[in-house]
């Protein structure tokens, strides 16, 4: 069975705001219809309006989803096929950040970000999986996180979802390749969305100066990385020499990284 070409739909998880919004911005520019999932249909609705101004003519469908639902997510997934038929592409972009020490942290915001960031992950392309293999095959892009080479204070939560989104990676790049769906795994560093903004609200201070070292990024352009990785078949994309430099000798520095993070930890702790 052939490929699905670029006329088969874009499923995008997150899609209302972020990477997410920026890669389903890109791919309508493509030529390719692109069905946005989300939560908030308000917001779903604006992103739409401005996908439509931005790219005239683009096939933009909408669906409101909790990704963390699995019946939800079922829900939406048969909406999304009736509506335009099997994914030639799914991005799963939805996520959640709310840094904290470890102590401090109620077990709620745990139970939430592994809900959003990996469950929520998990859910759609579970779903979305049989689809694209009936199909044909596809592409399937994830995005992790800069947070998912190695710990980091602060990231207690938020960093060991990150880990499983890797490691769901992983598996699917092995598993799904018979079936000519291929996998792309995104280590995002800060990137300046609406997420990086609230996540900044309770980030300690330390957490801060560690997780800077890697800049702050458009999210227009881990988008088109993102989308490039995809289209060369690449497995892992990471954007910025940091994170590439990470991908490859995180194992090697882990005691660096350490001692770095003990070294800021003190320093911020002495100033308060």
């Amino acid at each position: 069975m052939a490929r699905p070409g670029q006329h088969a739909p874009a499923w995008i998880s997150g899609g209302s705001s972020g990477i997410g919004l920026e890669v389903a911005r890109q791919l309508a520019a493509k030529g390719r219809p692109v069905v946005l999932i989300a939560r908030n249909a308000e917001r779903l609705a604006v992103a739409a309006g401005s996908l439509r101004r931005d790219v005239p003519g683009a096939g933009v469908d909408c669906i409101a989803c909790d990704v963390t639902d699995h019946a939800a997510v079922m829900a939406a997934v048969a909406e999304a096929f009736a509506a335009r038929g099997a994914p030639g592409i799914v991005v799963a972009s939805a996520g959640l950040a709310e840094p904290g020490r470890f102590l401090d942290q109620e077990i709620g915001s745990h139970h939430a970000q592994l809900s959003v960031n990996y469950t929520g992950t998990l859910n759609l392309l579970h779903a979305a999986a049989p689809l694209m293999r009936d199909a044909g095959g596809g592409q399937m892009a994830l995005i992790s996180s800069g947070a998912a080479f190695f710990g980091i204070y602060g990231y207690g939560a938020y960093a060991p979802s990150k880990f499983a989104v890797r490691a769901l990676a992983e598996v699917l790049r092995v598993e799904l390749a018979p079936h000519d769906i291929s996998v792309t795994l995104c280590y995002p560093p800060d990137t300046d969305t609406p997420q990086l903004a609230a996540e900044s609200l309770t980030k300690p201070e330390a957490t801060k100066i560690i997780s800077e070292g890697g800049g702050l990024w458009q999210p227009g352009d881990v988008a088109r990385l993102t989308i490039r990785g995809m289209e060369r078949g690449r497995f892992a994309v990471t954007p910025g020499w940091q994170m590439t430099a990470l991908y490859w000798i995180a194992p090697l520095i882990w005691p660096i990284m350490r001692w770095h993070q003990g070294r800021v930890v003190r320093k911020v702790g002495a100033e308060k």
